[in-house]
């Protein structure tokens, strides 16, 4: 039997696409900066069809990249040319989208790898309950490729990343072989916890096809901030100074006035606080009860505030975070961006935030800096327009680990930073997860040049 013929059985004939034109729309990711050519992409609905799907793949010595809501960033979910004439099989995981009863006990619910953000936020909440990761791509991101990759979003600082979402996972392994742990216990201590080892694996270890996860209490008195520092050391201090004040801050995002900008021209809107400050803190304050007065109260003995609008309405909350989610839509417009995720100690984010322009020049005369990130976890997304690629990611990177940080803090390795996977993990460290990836997948088959360098995938004796 023919790999096509394999795939076909395993999912249905109209959901294996073979044609070069039914493929495209798969084979280049959202940036625009990653693209490469499938043999074949298939559809599976159940965690059976992927094991096929893998089986079928691993018996013929063919790659497989997995992809979800293609939202990432990093190149991580298209093909790559690594394969050379050994064109991969691109897994798409979007019809894996079923969606269990909430269990309000367990404040749990179990859901396919495929389901979207908003949808799985959406059914919490008509369960009384909600999800705790929340991000601008919410109605494409896919849980299963949040996991993946270990997504963070706008509301870690209440919350914490997908990691402390995870309440079990099940996943095919690179042969067909399924492991399955959806129970949801609160306490289990029978050795390795195989399911929190594929959290932020990238497809190269499993293919994540359901998880259990975790939810939390709904907060609907919500107030949010959109505040003029002088610089960056001052929002730092602002955060500081309002999560002693305030026990309900969700949310604590980082712009600046070339971003804001860009933002207003692209949605034709005008910017608050405009040419107010150095730096814009956008702050949500989450509780059971209206938050607003309590938001006021701490702005005004925050000495770091030189001018800041409050919103009192639902309407006006979604207008001041629009300045903040639609950055990357905007940076898009202007031109394909070369995307940086990083983030450093808190007390060393001024300093990043202070060398980056110099480090970016280095890559080109007509670079075009934007920056925004995660204020609370000194998480910066840099966006370089107008430069070599190469030049500008080992200048930004190379400065984020001699400040202490990490080249990637929430968007993953992928195909973008293999290459700089050494100035975040020691030789040692990436040896041991060099063996876990080897034990998983001994041929190399799943998501070759992600995470590590490419190296050529082997096909069976």
């Amino acid at each position: 039997m023919t790999l096509a013929a394999a795939l076909e059985a395993a999912v249905g004939p109209e959901h294996v696409l073979l044609d070069r034109d039914l493929r495209a729309s798969f084979e280049t990711d959202w940036t625009r900066r990653f693209t490469g050519t499938a043999c074949a992409v298939a559809r599976p609905a159940t965690t059976g069809q992927v094991a096929s799907v893998l089986a079928a793949c691993a018996e013929a010595g063919v790659p497989v990249v997995v992809q979800g809501g293609n939202t990432g960033l990093v190149g991580g979910g298209v093909p790559g040319p690594e394969s050379g004439d050994n064109r991969p099989v691109l897994l798409i995981t979007t019809r894996l989208d079923d969606l269990s009863a909430v269990s309000p006990a367990a404040r749990q619910v179990t859901a396919g790898a495929g389901v979207r953000l908003a949808a799985l936020a959406a059914h919490a909440r008509a369960a009384g309950l909600d999800f705790g990761v929340d991000l601008a791509a919410r109605d494409s991101a896919t849980v299963g490729g949040m996991v993946a990759t270990n997504a963070g979003g706008i509301r870690v600082v209440r919350y914490g990343s997908m990691r402390e979402q995870v309440a079990g996972v099940e996943a095919a392994l690179a042969d067909g072989r399924i492991i399955s742990r959806l129970d949801g216990l609160a306490k289990d201590s029978t050795g390795y916890d195989l399911g929190h080892l594929l959290v932020g694996s990238e497809g190269t270890l499993a293919v994540i096809t359901r998880l259990r996860l975790r939810l939390v209490a709904p907060e609907p008195g919500r107030a949010v901030a959109f505040i003029a520092v002088r610089d960056t050391a001052d929002a730092v201090d602002l955060l500081a100074a309002l999560r002693a004040r305030l026990a309900g801050v969700s949310a604590a995002e980082l712009c600046f006035a070339a971003g804001l900008e860009l933002v207003g021209r692209y949605l034709g809107i005008p910017v608050p606080l405009a040419g107010a400050g150095g730096a814009y803190v956008l702050i949500e304050v989450a509780g059971e009860a209206d938050p607003l007065d309590d938001l006021l109260a701490a702005l005004q003995a925050c000495d770091q505030v030189l001018d800041a609008t409050v919103a009192s309405s639902a309407s006006e909350r979604a207008r001041l975070w629009q300045l903040r989610e639609a950055h990357t839509e905007a940076i898009g417009s202007a031109g394909v961006p070369v995307k940086l995720d990083v983030s450093v100690p808190a007390g060393r984010l001024a300093e990043l935030v202070g060398r980056l322009p110099e480090a970016v020049a280095a890559a080109g005369p007509a670079a075009q800096l934007i920056v925004f990130g995660h204020l609370a976890e000194a998480n910066l997304h840099v966006n370089v327009l107008q430069a070599d690629g190469e030049a500008a990611t080992g200048a930004v990177l190379a400065l984020v680990a001699s400040l202490g940080g990490s080249i990637s803090s929430e968007h993953g390795i992928g195909r973008s930073k293999a290459s700089w996977l050494g100035l975040s993990r020691s030789q040692a460290e990436i040896d041991v997860m060099r063996a876990v990836k080897a034990a998983f997948d001994p041929l190399g088959l799943l998501n070759p040049g992600v995470l590590f360098p490419a190296a050529s995938a082997r096909r069976p004796a």
